[in-house]
């Protein structure tokens, strides 16, 4: 082996090479894998419907929404 491809710089010279190659071939895949996550995640948020109001005058009225509701189903 030639004297100016051994040592330490050269050694991290090679590696980096080697996982920036690595690196750059399996990035498509982990790409498609977080669009996946993504989407699953965003379905299920979508399945637990709309999000908690957050002013109080609006869970107030949401509370009596749904005690009516409630009310109107226990009636029936």
């Amino acid at each position: 082996m030639p004297p100016e491809r051994l040592g330490c710089f050269e050694l991290t010279k090679q590696l980096s090479k080697i996982l920036f190659i690595h690196i750059k071939h399996s990035m498509p895949e982990i790409v498609k894998e977080i669009k996946e996550k993504r989407a699953e995640a965003q379905a299920e948020i979508a399945d637990l419907g709309p999000p908690m109001p957050s002013g109080a005058g609006d869970k107030q009225h949401l509370l009596w929404t749904m005690i009516t509701e409630f009310v109107q189903t226990f009636k029936n």
